[in-house]
């Protein structure tokens, strides 16, 4: 039987890598999308050792618009097809929204809101039509309530994971599943890139990627729409619920507030 095809971006570094060698060690074959080369080569050439996997390396920066377009034509032009599409690639930033600078605001909804949903859009119709395989969406305990001083990722991230439930219900009974996996703080070069200074949320207990990544891809193999790792990240999401809106976005804010 042909191994499944998974793509993966944001592939070289932190969840996203640990998901690769998840699936690696299905047995898949992997398609690892990033921005830098020479991580992703490192990954491939590890997986290819230790798993005897068929990882190919992609270099994108899904910041620019036509990237999802261009990821599609290399994939036709190697014949490949997509089994199990990975939205992993994602970034925050830290700050008050008058203050930040506006581009990197722009790039973030570009690379964690456009570009999943292009590549979604372009990957899905196939799994419908083989009837196999599906979409794992990396969200974030960030997606059940508003966050001040990192506004955007924050509605960034409610929108993956809104999104993530509405397709599972669309795709249902297709035999195409779809999955949003929603970690609270890891430990990842996230914060780096966030540029957060210290706040009350860095200093929170904070998984590892490997765990993280374990338990995203076991949610998805089961099938399960939203996966929520760690029993107190479940406890907060759940709390929220029955939080009023004003205080939900209080204690977020000053989880996120520089100190």
């Amino acid at each position: 039987m042909t191994p499944e095809t998974v793509l993966i971006t944001g592939a070289s570094s932190g969840i996203g890598k640990e998901l690769a060698r998840c699936f690696a060690a299905d047995g898949s074959r992997l398609v690892l999308v990033a921005r830098g080369g020479g991580a992703l080569e490192a990954l491939a050439d590890e997986l290819r050792k230790t798993r005897k996997a068929d990882a190919r390396v992609l270099v994108a920066d899904l910041a620019e618009p036509e990237a999802p377009t261009r990821i599609l034509g290399h994939l036709q032009n190697a014949g490949l097809k997509v089994d199990v599409l990975v939205n992993n690639a994602g970034f925050g930033a830290q700050g008050r929204l008058a203050e930040l600078p506006l581009d990197r605001q722009l790039h973030m909804v570009q690379v964690n809101v456009t570009a999943l949903t292009h590549l979604t859009r372009l990957f899905l119709p196939g799994m419908v039509e083989r009837r196999r395989g599906g979409v794992l969406n990396v969200a974030s305990t960030a997606a059940f309530q508003p966050g001040p001083h990192m506004a955007v990722y924050y509605a960034t991230k409610a929108f993956v994971l809104s999104f993530s439930e509405a397709l599972a219900e669309e795709v249902a009974g297709t035999g195409v599943s779809v999955t949003a996996l929603c970690p609270g703080p890891t430990r990842t070069g996230f914060g780096e890139a966030a540029q957060i200074r210290s706040s009350r949320l860095v200093g929170l207990n904070r998984m590892s990627a490997a765990s993280v990544a374990e338990i995203g891809h076991r949610a998805f193999r089961r099938g399960r729409v939203v996966a929520v790792p760690g029993l107190r990240n479940r406890l907060l999401a759940f709390s929220v619920r029955l939080s009023p809106r004003s205080a939900a976005r209080k204690v977020a804010g000053a989880l996120n507030k520089p100190r």
